[in-house]
């Protein structure tokens, strides 16, 4: 979803009531409130962030990684023929993401972490909560509040991964090759918002799951900052 539909006012917005993109534009904000309270992000913008820093977030995020294109797949078997484009979508987006955890792990190698180490990880306690809410929402009949959760997550590689890879780059002295995660979803996570907005702006959404897409997109937040805040635990 760009910028200009998030601040957008449409015709959703009657007697007084925010719209959709009003409302999701308030959850990034408060999601973007939350990100620069979190440690290891700090060290980061501050310069300080060293290449242990760097390897700690990719062995934790690559714990929830893995998890991503199989809730996505449960989520696509979740919705009925009258949700076959949230259906089709789904698929499409969990066969575009089902190796993302395998360009993690050669960054990770490429900065000198154990393969072995990584792989025999487990999750944070962010990333069990994070994992667990998913599969639990995409369970659900017809799961259209994880909407909202792809607008987060499908967000942040499109707003935030590029500047971080930059910056690892810049303080670290990082090669193309070590970052090439952040790197690559600086675009592809654009273009998945790019569909997630056409499909909030179809009249798929009407006003009660909108309220969902607004909820799960504020839960989802505050777990990834979770998540985040527990690499330094």
């Amino acid at each position: 979803m760009t910028d200009s539909t998030l601040t957008a006012t449409t015709d959703a917005s009657l007697d007084g009531k925010a719209s959709l993109a009003e409302r999701l534009a308030a959850v990034w904000a408060e999601f973007e409130e939350m990100l620069s309270r979190v440690p290891v992000l700090r060290r980061l913008e501050e310069g300080a962030v060293t290449l242990e820093d760097y390897q700690r977030l990719l062995y934790n995020l690559r714990q929830q990684v893995v998890d991503g294109s199989p809730w996505i797949s449960r989520a696509a078997a979740s919705f009925d023929i009258d949700h076959f484009e949230l259906r089709a979508a789904a698929i499409r987006h969990a066969e575009e993401e089902h190796r993302d955890y395998l360009m993690l792990e050669r960054d990770y190698v490429a900065v000198g972490g154990s393969l072995d180490h990584l792989r025999a990880g487990r999750k944070n306690l962010g990333s069990e909560a994070l994992s667990g809410y998913m599969f639990h929402y995409a369970d659900q009949p017809n799961p259209v509040g994880l909407l909202g959760a792809m607008f987060i997550i499908e967000g942040l590689g499109a707003r935030r991964a590029a500047a971080w890879a930059a910056r690892f780059q810049e303080v670290l002295g990082l090669a193309d090759n070590q970052v090439h995660f952040m790197r690559y979803h600086e675009q592809a996570d654009a273009a998945h918002t790019g569909d997630m907005d056409a499909i909030l702006s179809s009249g798929i959404v009407d006003a009660a799951a909108a309220d969902q897409v607004v909820r799960c997109a504020q839960v989802v937040a505050r777990l990834y900052v979770l998540q985040l805040e527990e690499l330094d635990r």
